[in-house]
């Protein structure tokens, strides 16, 4: 058993990460000041034993008392819709946020865990992506904000392991869904069932060619504490390397949910990314992790509680 701090724990990956840590046998410090968390995604946690809850806001100093083992930092809205409406927001959790919370870790002599993500890669040419690939971001872009904030984190994160031999984890997330998301969450897949159910038309940006790779979220949870286990660094990718255009997403989600929703195109937005797809060789050799729940599986699970939100409504 480990006593665990998880900041942004009432989020979307959050909520699910302090579940997973305390179904096998870990206390849980959850951090969040509900600016994209929700107290409803962690409701089932309060009775829990080992539990705990902390309003606050990680870009300001961040201390909790007694022995930490471990601190993953899964603070920052992480989706487009956030990149315009808090962009400094954005920015202060990636760089305030994850200094102050690699200083925890310091103080406690835990292990830190950075919860990055395949944005770092910005649009990418190589594909698919594999940890060395440097990446391709538009800095002074809107979706800058998000990726920049990223890229330095893990530059802070390696400057703390290299400096003061801290012991850290980096992850890289790709594209994530599941019970949880925001109804207006503004990705792709909540976009699409929300708008199914209702059977409004289904809005894909661009012609739908782009591509990404789904990862059902219980995967992607079993991955991270494969790499929170494991003695590899990283960065490390945990992605669905299963490729879909975003056209058949929008087909998949139909076809699930029996939605008579038809199909219509907006402007893409800028610096949208035309392909996404993570090179999981690091994950699948040193920590035996590979995704398990397939897109079809997936869809219908996150459709089930969406129609259960929407219904409270």
């Amino acid at each position: 058993m480990a006593r665990v701090v998880v900041t942004g724990g009432a989020g979307f990956l959050g909520s699910h990460l302090c579940r997973h840590l305390l179904d096998r046998g870990d206390e849980v410090v959850c951090l969040d000041n509900l600016i994209t968390g929700s107290l409803p995604n962690i409701e089932g946690l309060f009775a829990r034993p080992g539990f705990t809850y902390v309003d606050h806001d990680v870009s300001t100093y961040v201390w909790v008392p007694g022995q930490v083992d471990a601190v993953l930092h899964f603070a920052s809205p992480a989706s487009p819709a956030d990149f315009e409406r808090i962009p400094i927001q954005i920015l202060k959790v990636g760089s305030l946020g994850t200094h102050n919370a690699l200083g925890l870790a310091k103080a406690k002599g835990a292990r830190f865990f950075l919860a990055s993500t395949s944005e770092v890669y910005g649009d990418p040419q190589v594909h698919p992506q594999p940890e060395t690939y440097w990446g391709h971001v538009n800095q002074i872009g809107p979706r800058g904000v998000y990726d920049e904030a990223k890229r330095f984190a893990e530059a802070m994160t390696m400057a703390y392991h290299r400096a003061h031999g801290l012991d850290v984890r980096i992850v890289r997330i790709f594209n994530t869904y599941g019970p949880t998301m925001r109804i207006d969450d503004g990705r792709s897949v909540s976009n699409f069932i929300v708008q199914a159910l209702r059977g409004d038309p289904i809005t894909i940006y661009g012609e739908g060619t782009q591509t990404r790779s789904f990862c059902y979220v219980d995967d992607e949870v079993r991955g991270f504490l494969s790499l929170l286990d494991s003695d590899l660094v990283g960065p490390v990718n945990i992605g669905n390397p299963d490729e879909y255009s975003v056209m058949d997403l929008a087909r998949t989600v139909i076809e699930v949910t029996g939605s008579e929703s038809r199909v219509i195109h907006l402007p893409l937005p800028v610096d949208d990314p035309t392909q996404r797809q993570p090179d999981i060789t690091q994950a699948s050799t040193r920590l035996g992790w590979k995704p398990e729940v397939d897109l079809e599986t997936g869809i219908a699970r996150t459709a089930d509680y969406f129609r259960a939100k929407l219904a409270e409504v």
